[in-house]
């Protein structure tokens, strides 16, 4: 492929972000579910047909997958690698910082900022100080971009964390955090951790979005006393 046809279709695709209903719809589906077009234009406050339009145009394009069941369409991001590059993109955008209007507002926006899922692995302060303990520890080594170390693979074999990886997708990466702007862990080995996590009750989810609620036996994963201490007295 040269250059030129390259550019036609990174262009191509850079304009189906270009447009904020678009962009919010894909946004939402980073908490890694299936939505229907109905939900997805009550969230972007637009009618079914407007919707529909957008839908088909990120189907078409690559960006989300659709899933049907019998007369329900159901539409959700292609994968794990397009999660992680939304996230990314979303850090280097410009923030302006927002003002909650009540209590509540102030929670839900202190909940994603602390932890969250970025799609199928942990965000958030959370996943930021995870990946700072496993690089302290030397479980993680970022010479070259970022790799699970021997005894990286020796500790998650040790929790009883499966890393199942697959075709495109590579153990371990780097993702920029929306909020952070520091990376946390993404890849299948990030995957594997927060499904373990989520499994043995040392995360839950809190209804309603990506925000997790964080106990205290998240310190199993090796955060420091303090790391933990914080997360768990305003989860």
């Amino acid at each position: 492929m040269n250059t030129s046809t390259e550019g036609q279709e990174l262009a191509t695709w850079a304009k189906m972000l270009a447009d904020s209903t678009r962009a919010t719809v894909c946004l939402a589906l980073l908490d890694e579910r299936a939505w229907t077009a109905t939900e997805l234009a009550k969230l972007a406050g637009v009618s079914r047909p407007t919707i529909s339009e957008h839908l088909n145009l990120l189907v078409d394009g690559g960006l989300l997958s659709e899933v049907r069941q019998g007369r329900h369409r159901y539409v959700k991001l292609a994968g794990p690698e397009t999660a992680e590059l939304l996230e990314g993109l979303a850090a280097l955008a410009p923030r302006r910082a927002t003002k909650a209007t009540s209590l509540a507002g102030a929670s839900r926006r202190d909940a994603f900022a602390r932890a969250r899922t970025c799609y199928d692995h942990f965000a958030g302060r959370l996943g930021v100080a995870l990946a700072d303990a496993m690089t302290e520890r030397g479980l993680l080594d970022w010479s070259e971009g970022v790799a699970l170390t021997g005894d990286g693979v020796r500790w998650l074999d040790e929790l009883g964390i499966v890393v199942e990886p697959r075709r495109g997708r590579p153990v371990v990466r780097a993702c920029l955090d929306v909020t952070e702007r520091r990376p946390h862990l993404a890849g299948a080995a990030g995957a594997a951790m927060c499904a373990h996590s989520l499994l043995q009750g040392w995360v839950t989810r809190i209804p309603g979005g990506r925000a997790l609620r964080v106990t205290g036996s998240v310190e199993t994963l090796g955060l420091s006393v303090g790391v933990v201490r914080e997360l768990v007295a305003r989860s």
